[in-house]
């Protein structure tokens, strides 16, 4: 009589396979963030760390310490280095990959700048498409930076936020800002704009304006009035070079 093959109970036939999920992490000598960083979304099952070919620093020594390595996965979580998960994120993600239709999720951001959580001026919801199928999103190869993604099926949004501290200093902020306003002066030549003297005025004018009253920038204090005034010059900056760049 032939060995038969044992039969698994219908319930195990049944069940479908979990979903995995990794974490991406994209970082750029992040030696002070990236263990932080990593131990803060260990609830996914497998971490990697993307690094800059640039990297001079203990960052990819570090990520291998905190478990970082090579891997495929259904879903991606991506995080940059001085963001943190918590497990209530965990938790929502986990859901979202085992049960949603979606196949992009969009995460709330916290930033925090110049030690403080800034609740308005454009800085709160600050929704991030970050969890991905493998498979259904490709980015725009357009967008050199603040990378845009293209999704083949739903998306939709979760609830618990990510904390991002984002300037820690406002000498850092006026470092990053003014490398933002070349990239977007690029961007209003590439869409065939050519800005006009008075576009120098209106419009730094109207980002003040936006900042500060309409996305409620007064309630962040002496905060929101600063990142408002720096936000309209960095908006001149940007038209100013457009134009520079037109003749």
């Amino acid at each position: 009589m032939s060995e038969q093959t044992p039969r698994l109970p219908k319930s195990a036939r049944l069940r479908k396979p979990a979903q995995t999920l990794a974490v991406v992490v994209l970082a750029k000598d992040e030696e002070e963030n990236i263990s932080e960083c990593l131990q803060s979304v260990s609830w996914a099952d497998r971490l990697c760390v993307l690094l800059d070919p640039s990297t001079a620093d203990r960052t990819a020594e570090l990520a291998l310490q905190a478990g970082a390595e090579m891997f495929e996965a259904d879903w991606v979580f991506f995080v940059d280095a001085d963001e943190r998960g918590t497990p209530e994120l965990g938790a929502e993600v986990r859901r979202a990959i085992e049960g949603g239709a979606a196949v992009g999720w969009w995460v709330p951001r916290c930033n925090y700048i110049w030690g403080r959580w800034i609740r308005h001026t454009g800085w709160y919801p600050d929704h991030q498409l970050r969890l991905l199928r493998r498979g259904f999103a490709h980015y725009d190869p357009a967008r050199e930076v603040h990378e845009v993604v293209i999704l083949d099926g739903p998306e939709a949004y979760l609830q618990n936020p990510l904390i991002h501290y984002n300037y820690a200093t406002i000498l850092e902020f006026l470092r990053r800002q003014g490398s933002y306003a070349d990239y977007e002066a690029r961007i209003l030549v590439r869409e065939g704009m050519r800005p006009r003297r008075h576009s120098l005025v209106l419009q730094p004018l109207r980002e003040f304006r936006r900042r500060y009253v309409t996305l409620q920038g007064y309630r962040d204090g002496a905060h929101g009035l600063l990142l408002s005034l720096l936000m309209a010059y960095y908006t001149f900056v940007a038209y100013r070079r457009a134009r520079q760049m037109c003749h």
